[in-house]
This record gives C-alpha cells, structure tokens and sequence, in this order.
C-alpha cells in the first residue's frame, strides 16, 4: 500500500487527477533533464549547440506545463468542468524555447565562432556566464508557460481541503516560490562546480590539462544537480500556505480560518 501510495504522488496531478505522462512524472526529472542539461552544455559545431538548447527548454517547458496549477475551470459557453484546451499556454511556450534556445546557445556561439583573444573574457562566457543565464532561462520559461495561473489564479483550500475560492494572489505566489527554485537549482548545479574547479586549477597543475578538467567538470556537475534536485523539489513544500490576510477580500470573507492552502505544483 506503501508502494502504490508512493507511486500515485508522482503519477496523478494532485490539481486534476489527471495522470501526468511518464516523461514528464517527477521521477523522470532528474534522469532527463540531467542528460538534456549535460548535452546543453558541451561544446558543439555548428547548428548542434541550438538543437541541444532546443530540446532541453522544450522538456522544462512541457515539465512545467504537465506539473503545474491546470486546475478544471468553468467553460462560459459549455457545460461546467471542461478543460479548456490552452491554446494561449502552447503559443507562449513556442516563443519562449526559440527564444530561450538562442539566448542558451549565445556564450558557445561567441567562443566558437567570435572566438575571443582574451582570456579573462573567455572564461567569463565558458564558465561564468552559463549558470546564472540558464538560471534565469529556466525561471522565465516557467513563468511564460503558468502565465495563467497569473492571470486567472488557482484554487485555495481550507485544512480540511474545501475549495474556498480562485486567488490569483495565491497564484502570483505559486508560480513565484517555483521560478525561484527552479532558477537556484540550475544556478547552484552549474555555476558552484565551474567555481570550485577554476578555483584549485590554480593549485593544481594537471587540472590545467583539458582532458583532466573538462571530465571532471561535467562529473561535478552531474553530481552537484543530482544532490541539489531533492533539496529544490523539497525546499519550498507543494502544497503551500498563504495567510487570509493576503487574500482578495471576496476570498477572506468567505472563511475564518487564518491560513488556507494552494497547490503549488513543480
């Protein structure tokens, strides 16, 4: 019971009830967007960087998307309990992978092809740039594809799990809490190994010699993000809290109780 139990949290979308697909389950993540990552950053020739870039925004995009707040709403023009097929979400998150694949494969582009005498700026772009620009790549691609929750908001619960009313101050806070640790769990897997290593390659002579420290770059990398995804799934709980204080007065009104709570989603 344990088991199945265990198994229904990372397969049934806690908002719907909806199976989330395979790919795109939370016990997929880690295996997934670690190669996606791991491929994004290598060097490549040619068109094979943006491919890269391409595929590996498109599964944040479609992560996002399936583990988000797509709470059932009530179609005006139908009968209750449709889903409204989100024609606005998946034009967003078109532009928002061509543009976040371009802007990702933008520090290879000038190494490779610009190719930069100085040194200080190649390292700034080969090692410096890549982590907070992915971090920020991947907090805007979350927030573009959950512009819905935004706009619209999601749905707030008492402690017994009473649906109190549609806050779009709780979603604000929903899609804010997940950037940002979507952004800390990319920033802190690329940026702090590339530190550390440009740090004791001063110290240490044979760490001069790329074919020492390029593989023991990406196998930092790999394990730092392998230990830092637990911590962000975990860091910010998913189903959060909001006081009734900071919610619309329609939705304060409506309970006594000081403290409701919201899907956050992942």
């Amino acid at each position: 019971m344990k088991e199945a139990w265990n198994l229904s949290l990372g397969s049934v979308h806690p908002g719907t009830g909806d199976i989330i697909p395979a790919l795109f389950r939370p016990t997929a993540f880690p295996l997934c967007s670690t190669t996606l990552l791991l491929f994004s950053l290598l060097p490549h020739r040619r068109e094979n960087q943006a491919i890269w870039q391409f595929i590996f925004h498109s599964y944040l995009v479609g992560f996002g998307f399936a583990n988000g707040n797509s709470e059932k709403r009530t179609n005006k023009n139908g009968p209750e309990n449709v889903k409204e097929y989100p024609y606005k979400e998946l034009l967003f998150s078109s532009g928002t992978v061509l543009f976040s694949a371009f802007c990702g494969t933008f520090p290879h582009f000038v190494i490779n092809h610009i190719k930069p005498q100085r040194p200080s700026v190649q390292l700034l772009f080969k090692y410096i740039i890549p982590g907070p620009l992915t971090a920020t790549l991947a907090a805007f691609n979350l927030t573009v594809i959950r512009t819905r929750e935004l706009e619209e908001g999601i749905e707030v619960m008492d402690s017994k799990g009473k649906v109190i009313g549609v806050s779009q101050r709780a979603g604000i806070k929903a899609v804010e809490e997940t950037a940002l640790s979507r952004a800390a769990l990319f920033g802190t897997a690329i940026l702090v190994p590339d530190l550390i290593l440009l740090c004791l390659r001063r110290a240490f002579l044979a760490l001069q010699n790329p074919l020492v420290f390029n593989p023991l770059r990406y196998g930092a990398l790999v394990f730092i993000y392998g230990a830092v995804i637990p911590v962000s799934f975990s860091w910010m709980p998913q189903i959060g809290t909001i006081k009734r204080s900071v919610l619309e007065p329609e939705i304060a009104s409506s309970t006594e109780e000081t403290e409701l709570f919201y899907n956050r989603g992942l």
